[in-house]
């Protein structure tokens, strides 16, 4: 492997190592592979674009060119060959969502498309400098400062995620950068820095001195951080208040529904939680883990920004004003399943016992209870006790107005909310007189049979997505919950999504389990004198709450007795006659139709998308680039070949060879050697050239005879008199010759000689030739036709001279 491709792979390699430091930056890992992938097509495109007769600087720009390519075909859904200004505004909005979550979340932050666009690009463009300093500019040693700029970057970012070892591994890549150029300058500088010419050509060993250089600088970087006063605040947090019991800032780095969406899609069978309930009502308990009430239109949020100390008795719920409710008291265990959550209780909670109370914090607001580290919720054990709010339907339809301060948040729209949000809301609610009604109202019409509940449909809770959903009126909770949300709002009902789990599985003696299945979002609506309660809209998931079971219509008169009748059978799955179908997997509505949505899903599953199709065009387009000088070098060896290797007519004896055709059978050996290593010497004669050739091939007898035979007949045709020409089938001769120094080159030198031949630059000479020729020909092309045009008006304003007399 020459010296120019061990950079190019140690460059790639360091700029991936340094990358690892940006793992825990988010909750997932897949984003890794792709800028994996995009360092690994950055380093060929480089290699390739080194080995063209281009200037230097042109190579980043290539690189940056492909690197643009690959985001858009990544994340802007550009299926078409040539991406187009639509992608690369959709590209900007990604790019403009991700500045965002970078103010909203902290570490570890939702993979959001966002997010991963900033970090695959991210380490894209660090790729491209490192390769442009190491390789294109051989300049390693300065390499190490966008690696280090990435690390730092990313190290900061992680905080207490953050470890020494990212910064050993880091630091390994960027040794191995300096090691191979220091091998190549070793191998040049001879006895002069280092033992005999022999040692110094083989090994290429560095110095010892270099080595210790390298070991205390490592040790040093290593060392000094134990000494150096801790730094607290990360590169885009501020420190809040540390007096205690005050509010401070915090970022949370859960985005609950984008986790939602993404374990609701996937479920998985791992449980999360088991807690022991004492309680009639565990069967029907929420075990909720926060609420989301603010609405940009793009995502239902949490929008406090300061948050309190966990208390031991939690302040009273907003808007409860009775305390007469049975209490519901339970023992939670988390589970290695959960990793990353927000606190599970039932709601509302009335007092919260933690092993640790400093890794909480409270959002008094939504009664939320967030972890100030991700480490809070591992293994963690806790008791709550909570109130059971059972309200009748009558005293829920005889409320009175929420507040006015409720009102105004809780109900709040974006401007960009479809218009049909509130028309159909309106429309579905006309008969209803109160609060109560036009909510269930709206829980019947969504679990009703207009509705599908359908995991295969894209997520999302914005404008859009609520637009889509009441179109097709297909989706999953998040679907549901949000926009029966919104359209609450729009009847000027205080609502907000709630997110957590559905009812465990009863595991026997009052224990229940939760799996990743039970991922959950529902409404909460308000009303006055109860606070918040929750309503189930989402077909064959859940539990309805008692006071919101029924299915009568609305009233426009208080009744004495609640109307409490089932939700009809078009709100649930149809039974099915499977033995192996259990009632808890027919209440998540995992028979019959869950399974028609799976078999759909199957057969759609091995469609290509766009998406697909353009990022693999794009690729067999890059690869088809990369073989040209091949296929090109292949088609010339073939015609030369076949010119200097004819017989006589009839096929009994060789014919006189033309001048042309030993030449080309010449050219033909000249190239090869070119392939292989050897760049070819005009300064030399050809006899000397063959003599080269032999030398440093290590050419055998019959090969070196052959390429002595091609060099007589070069010069018999260059200096000989004219009408001399020779018989020979030199194409025999080249052949032996080739074999020869095939047969002594390594691996990688045939390798790179037949994907990569040297020789392929005549094909840009030519293309640069010919373009330049072209250039040429248009030019006097243009002036010619010019001179046509102009010379009749010339003629006519000469002859006009003329006629007119001297004054």
């Amino acid at each position: 492997m020459t010296t120019r491709a061990k950079l190019t792979v140690y460059s790639a390699l360091a700029t991936a190592l340094a990358s690892l430091c940006m793992m825990p930056l988010l909750t997932t890992r897949s984003w890794l592979t792709h800028a994996l992938l995009v360092i690994v097509v950055l380093a060929a495109v480089g290699a390739g674009l080194r080995r063209s007769p281009l200037y230097r600087w042109t190579v980043p720009v290539g690189q940056l060119l492909v690197l643009l390519t690959l985001m858009l075909l990544g994340f802007a859904g550009a299926g078409g060959v040539l991406p187009g200004p639509s992608a690369m505004r959709v590209l900007g909005q990604v790019l403009a969502a991700g500045v965002d979550d970078i103010q909203q979340y902290a570490i570890p932050a939702p993979p959001t498309a966002g997010l991963r666009l900033i970090l695959v690009s991210a380490v894209g463009l660090i790729a491209i400098a490192v390769d442009t300093v190491a390789v294109t500019y051989r300049r390693s040693a300065l390499a190490g400062l966008p690696l280090l700029a990435l690390y730092s970057v990313g190290n900061g970012l992680a905080g207490e995620h953050g470890s020494w070892i990212w910064f050993a591994v880091a630091s390994a890549g960027y040794l191995l950068l300096l090691f191979a150029e220091g091998q190549d300058r070793v191998s040049r500088w001879g006895r002069v820095f280092y033992g005999g010419a022999r040692d110094s050509a083989e090994s290429g060993r560095v110095s010892p001195g270099g080595r210790q250089v390298g070991v205390l600088a490592l040790a040093a970087a290593l060392l000094l951080p134990v000494v150096l006063p801790h730094w607290d605040a990360g590169l885009l947090r501020s420190g809040g208040s540390s007096g205690k019991g005050s509010g401070k800032g915090l970022t949370t780095s859960l985005d609950p529904l984008v986790s939602l969406e993404a374990a609701i899609v996937k479920p998985t069978d791992a449980e999360l939680l088991t807690y022991s309930m004492d309680s009639d009502l565990a069967a029907e308990t929420y075990l909720r883990t926060g609420s989301l009430d603010q609405f940009d239109g793009t995502n239902w949020k949490l929008g406090s920004t300061a948050v309190n100390d966990l208390p031991v008795s939690l302040p009273n719920p907003e808007g409860l004003h009775k305390s007469d409710f049975p209490r519901i008291d339970g023992d939670f265990q988390i589970s290695d399943g959960l990793r990353a959550s927000w606190l599970p209780m039932p709601y509302p909670a009335t007092t919260v016992q933690l092993p640790n109370r400093s890794d909480w914090k409270l959002d008094p607001l939504t009664r939320t209870v967030l972890p100030a580290n991700d480490k809070a919720i591992r293994g963690l054990r806790y008791q709550v006790s909570a109130l059971n709010v059972r309200p009748s339907a009558t005293e829920l339809r005889l409320v009175g107005t929420a507040p006015q301060d409720i009102r105004e948040h809780y109900t709040a729209l974006p401007t960009d909310l479809p218009p049909e949000v509130a028309a159909r809301a309106k429309d579905l609610t006309a008969g209803a007189s109160n609060d109560f009604d036009r909510a269930t109202a709206l829980v019947k019409w969504f679990t009703g049979p207009d509705f599908t509940y359908d995991t295969t449909v894209n997520g999302g809770t914005g404008s859009n997505a609520i637009s889509v959903f009441l179109r097709d009126r297909r989706g999953f909770c998040v679907h549901f919950a949000s926009t029966m949300a919104a359209m609450a709002r729009t009847l000027k009902i205080p609502a907000r999504v709630a997110v957590g789990f559905t009812p465990g599985d009863s595991k026997g003696g009052n224990v229940y389990s939760v799996t990743g299945r039970m991922y959950h979002a529902w409404p909460e609506l308000y009303f006055a004198n109860y606070g918040w309660l929750r309503f189930e809209p989402t077909p064959s998931r859940g539990v309805p709450a008692r006071y919101a079971d029924t299915a009568t219509a609305p009233t426009t008169a208080p009744t004495q007795q609640a109307t409490a009748a089932p939700l009809t059978a078009s709100a649930a799955p149809a039974p099915t006659v499977s033995t192996d179908c259990t009632p808890k997997q027919r209440q998540l509505g995992e028979c019959g139709p869950r399974s028609k949505a799976a078999d759909r899903t199957a057969e759609k599953s091995w469609l290509l998308s766009g998406q697909v199709l353009g990022t693999l065009a794009a690729v067999l387009g890059l690869i088809a680039l990369l073989l040209v000088p091949m296929f090109w070098r292949a088609a010339v060896r073939r015609r030369r070949l076949g010119a200097g290797g004819r017989r006589g007519p009839g096929g009994g004896g060789p014919a006189e060879l033309t001048d042309a055709q030993v030449l080309a059978a010449w050219d033909e050996l000249i190239d090869s050697a070119w392939d292989l290593g050897i760049p070819p010497d005009e300064s030399r004669t050809p006899r000397s050239t063959a003599r080269r050739i032999t030398e440093r091939a290590k050419l055998d007898a019959d090969s070196a005879a052959a390429t002595g035979r091609l060099a007589l007949a070069t010069e018999r045709v260059l200096y000989a008199p004219p009408g001399q020409l020779t018989a020979e089938p030199l194409a025999a001769d080249v052949r032996t010759a080739r074999r020869g120094m095939w047969a002594t080159a390594n691996r990688a030198g045939r390798t790179r000689a037949l994907l990569l031949p040297a020789s392929s630059a005549q094909l840009w000479w030519r293309i640069s030739d010919a373009v330049r020729e072209a250039r040429t020909a248009v030019s006097v092309g243009v002036g010619r036709a010019a001179e046509r045009v102009l010379a009749p008006g010339r003629r006519i304003l000469s002859r006009s001279k003329r006629s007119t007399p001297e004054s």
